[in-house]
């Protein structure tokens, strides 16, 4: 296995067939599902939520990794957690005054916590939390919209969080991601790269992911 974590991004996936999308993506060698949860107030969309997780939970055995951008993650915790959700990514914007809380709200359930930025926030706002955390979502795009072209100037952010991590902190970068932002990113130090258009709207799943080391 590599030792790259692959997790597409089912916001671009064809909802209509969405138990085929994810066993596709899991033959092809995905290890994750990442699952894009908004609220249309903290980003200005709304997607999908828990009943889709649910459904995800009883298609796959795949890690379904959530990604909350949402206000008020403290909220919908226990309920994505119940959906079958392996990990849980709050939005570090969403409540910053008490991420401590979020982070052990989200631990006291069972499941891995991470958290996320957006691009304008300073990665050393969240030094602070890499001891508690699973994973830190380094957002290579505006949060809201799928298809969005890569931030090369939030990538940069990677190497702050790795000189700061814990052995095995998983750091994944969404936004943008294809075969070449995919490598700026990895050897920066990202080992975790979340792709939506780039792997659902490319005919041979297994290529565009292998394309992505």
């Amino acid at each position: 296995m590599n030792r790259v974590i692959i997790s597409p991004s089912i916001l671009s996936a064809d909802f209509a067939n969405l138990s085929r999308e994810v066993s596709a993506i899991k033959e092809a060698g995905a290890q994750w599902v990442h699952v894009d949860v908004m609220d249309g107030h903290f980003v200005p969309n709304i997607t999908i939520g828990i009943p889709v997780v649910q459904s995800l939970r009883k298609a796959t055995d795949l890690i379904l990794d959530t990604h909350l951008m949402i206000e008020n993650p403290e909220k919908f915790i226990k309920p994505f957690v119940k959906a079958g959700s392996d990990i849980l990514t709050f939005h570090y914007e969403a409540c910053a005054d008490r991420a401590g809380e979020v982070i052990d709200l989200i631990k006291s359930e069972g499941v891995k916590a991470g958290i996320s930025i957006k691009p304008k926030t300073d990665p050393r706002e969240i030094i602070p939390f890499l001891n508690k955390v699973d994973l830190v979502l380094v957002m290579t795009v505006e949060p809201g919209f799928g298809g969005q072209e890569f931030m090369h100037e939030c990538a940069m952010k990677i190497p702050v969080i790795k000189e700061n991590a814990p052995d095995g902190l998983v750091i994944q970068v969404d936004g943008g991601i294809n075969n070449l932002t995919s490598k700026i990113c990895t050897s920066l130090g990202a080992n975790s790269l979340v792709a939506g258009s780039y792997i659902f709207k490319n005919s041979d799943y297994k290529k565009a992911i292998e394309s992505l080391f």
